[in-house]
């Protein structure tokens, strides 16, 4: 399923962009992806029959976890003004170098609720190899 998932994130970009271009603006395509996104996850949440009612346990989260809307606004954002630019390979193999180096990093603390797996040779070095795949991705 994670697989299926990161194998769509090139396919919605280039919906998006396309969407974006179609109204000359990029940042209503990131808009319009949210609120289509949105309504999908509110259908879902009737299907399933979810308790509404549970939504006052939030407030006890605290407010700086809310910002994730504003974090996914911006990555799917800067994905359709970028894209169109580097290309789609160039693109996604940048965003999967930040992925790592800071899945790395809250990984080593067990930062955000994650759990230690401490930074290692070996995972450092599967980090340098994705830094090289992009090098060469970048290059031909």
């Amino acid at each position: 399923m994670v697989f299926l998932a990161g194998a769509i994130l090139p396919i919605q970009a280039g919906f998006n962009i396309q969407i974006g271009k179609t109204v000359q603006q990029p940042v209503f395509a990131a808009f319009a992806s949210f609120l289509i996104g949105t309504i999908a996850l509110f259908i879902y949440l009737l299907a399933i029959k979810f308790n509404f009612n549970t939504i006052s346990a939030t407030q006890s989260v605290s407010p700086i976890f809310w910002t994730a809307g504003i974090l996914g606004a911006f990555y799917v954002a800067s994905v359709i003004i970028i894209a169109p630019k580097l290309g789609t390979a160039l693109t996604f193999s940048l965003i999967v170098g930040g992925q790592m180096i800071i899945s790395l990093i809250l990984d080593h603390f067990g930062l955000l609720g994650f759990s230690v797996k401490e930074i290692n040779w070996q995972r450092v070095l599967g980090v340098v190899f994705l830094v090289l795949g992009v090098l060469l991705i970048r290059r031909y």
